[in-house]
């Protein structure tokens, strides 16, 4: 494989199923543990093929029409050093 690219056009949905379980428990399906760098990857290789492949709200991450708890809540103003002088 000469690029990503190229890689993540041949995962098929049974590697995504299997990169999905081992990002979600940390593990490969013989028990080992992933690496840092492992986990990164995989995960990267895992998004990507979702958006190619899967409509947005099956993607990982997607919220939809939920909003966080803080969106509705008014934030005052803060006043620099330079704007208290004035």
């Amino acid at each position: 494989m000469s690029s990503f690219a190229q890689l993540i056009s041949n995962i098929t949905p049974d590697v995504y199923e299997s990169l999905k379980l081992a990002v979600e428990t940390g593990k490969w399906s013989d028990g080992r543990k992933l690496t840092q760098e492992q986990k990164e990857l995989s995960l990267q290789a895992m998004i990507a093929y979702e958006a190619k492949h899967l409509p947005e709200e099956q993607r990982t991450g997607y919220m939809g029409e939920q909003q966080c708890a803080s969106k509705g809540t008014p934030v005052p103003n803060i006043l620099l050093k330079s704007d208290a002088l004035h």
